[in-house]
């Protein structure tokens, strides 16, 4: 009789898939149109705008479109959009991690506060963001006086940039880390603290090759957003040309100015930096998946 009911069960489940992907069967012709309005919908929305940019990037020759990548300009907002990524990227993703871990594997007063705060950027338009830091950093702002005084620019400088970039950025690795780490629960770590390991060994040994996928993934999608972020750098740049233009903000000049090769020239950079980020998305998105399939059921049992 034991044995008698998960095979039961089991046809009962069986059953029931079969009569769900029954119902769930189109006719051909209906697949078809989906299939079209779908392939036609991406075609116009994505490819298309893609080959444009690089159709108008070309169009006067590879010589202006090495010419607008090289000059002085252009390679300023290359190296400061490199800059405000290989710093915003490690403090988010530091952050990352350590908001994760003590969202996941701790209980204290204002946990639901920290989820919330979390979100913040999500759900405040970046431009309104960046005007934040104009009203902390700003001549007449909170803090503004204190750093005038001492000759350190935040706005209109690099700082200001960087941080208009950390904000709108931090919750991208986050983001990704916690519903991993509340999968996995706190059994390995509870074993290894059994087991005498100290609190690095734990996140090294355990927690991180556990989350690395994850990790990895949050890392690109930030990475990606940091570089093309227009919204809140155009408030707090102050778009002085070759010193605090970030590659948007330099292809929008561009274009205001009616350089249209060049414009289309520096932004097929952010076109190839998309197209590259999109495939080692896909690749950790797969290795992410992977990973969450076997512990799902380490939880199960």
């Amino acid at each position: 009789m034991a044995g008698a009911a998960p095979s039961t069960a089991a046809r009962s489940r069986s059953g029931k898939t079969e009569v769900a992907s029954a119902g769930l069967q189109e006719s051909r012709l209906v697949r078809i149109l989906l299939i079209a309005v779908a392939l036609l919908f991406i075609c116009l929305v994505l490819i298309l705008p893609l080959i444009t940019v690089f159709e108008q990037a070309f169009r006067k020759g590879a010589d202006v479109f090495i010419a607008a990548i090289t000059e002085p300009d252009a390679l300023s907002a290359i190296r400061l959009t490199l800059i405000t990524a290989l710093i915003a990227v490690p403090c988010n993703t530091i952050f990352g991690v350590a908001a994760a871990w003590a969202i996941s594997k701790f209980r204290f007063r204002g946990k639901q506060v920290l989820v919330t705060l979390i979100d913040l950027p999500f759900a405040i338009s970046p431009v309104i963001s960046g005007l934040i830091f104009v009203l902390l950093f700003g001549a007449q702002g909170f803090f503004g006086p204190f750093f005038i005084e001492r000759d350190i620019p935040i706005i209109f400088a690099v700082p200001g940039i960087v941080l208009a970039t950390i904000f709108v950025t931090f919750p991208f690795v986050a983001r990704e880390l916690i519903p991993i780490m509340q999968a996995q629960g706190n059994q390995e770590e509870e074993a290894a603290v059994s087991l005498g390991a100290n609190g690095w060994t734990i996140f090294r040994r355990v927690t991180l090759p556990n989350i690395k996928w994850g990790l990895m993934y949050g890392i690109i999608l930030c990475n990606a957003r940091a570089m093309g972020e227009f919204g809140a750098v155009s408030v707090v740049s102050g778009h002085i040309r070759g010193q605090t233009n970030t590659i948007p903000l330099h292809v929008e000049i561009l274009y205001n100015e009616y350089q249209f090769a060049a414009s289309f020239a520096v932004a097929s950079l952010l076109v190839l930096l998309a197209l590259v980020t999109l495939a080692v998305k896909g690749y950790a998105e797969r290795k992410h998946e992977q990973a969450r399939l076997d512990i799902e059921p380490q939880g199960g049992s």
